[in-house]
């Protein structure tokens, strides 16, 4: 999503959201991040201006202190920028991949059921289609990346081969780089 992503090509512009816009966006991101309940006030605070950065491709990045906190595509879930998630580390589910995953990942590619269910790597059972996760790297302690599920857990383990995170946003890709100012 944001692997040749560059401010002058597909920034488009940045405007200041009216409050009932802030609330709703708010508890939007409440809903899909329960765990982020006790932090909310100080991730996106009241009575902060919040800002929405309309990109390329229909991506929102929502900015407060010119900080990117989340993004989305359209009208479609909100996914945590990874320096929030270095941040608040625990507001979603975590995946482990292997060693041997991490430098292929940092380029952008998708997580391989392999890396995820070899030994160094790190699944949980509850695992669902369609889940925003955090993925971790074998040794290290902030995620890499940010992904959403293609398979259950199960599925992965069952198949062993083919994609089973889709990689949205990853450390140094477009989104990483960009700086407001």
């Amino acid at each position: 999503m944001f692997k040749k992503f560059v401010k002058e090509e597909n920034l488009s512009g940045v405007s200041q959201v009216k409050s009932s816009v802030a609330r709703k966006i708010r508890n939007t991101i409440l809903e899909q991040y329960p765990n982020l309940q006790d932090k909310m006030d100080e991730i996106i605070p009241k009575n902060q201006p919040l800002f929405v950065a309309k990109c390329t491709d229909h991506i929102n990045l929502i900015v407060i202190n010119k900080q990117i906190l989340f993004f989305n595509e359209r009208e479609g879930p909100y996914y945590p920028a990874l320096r929030l998630l270095h941040k608040y580390p625990n507001i979603m589910a975590h995946v482990q991949v292997d060693r041997g995953a991490i430098k292929f990942v940092m380029q952008g590619a998708n997580i391989m059921c392999p890396g995820l269910t070899s030994p160094g790597g790190m699944l949980p059972e509850d695992l669902k289609p369609d889940t925003i996760v955090a993925v971790h790297a074998e040794g290290k302690q902030h995620a890499l990346a940010v992904g959403i599920t293609k398979l259950t857990a199960k599925e992965m383990k069952e198949q062993n081969k083919g994609i089973g995170i889709d990689n949205i946003h990853y450390l140094n890709d477009g989104l990483w780089r960009l700086t407001l100012d």
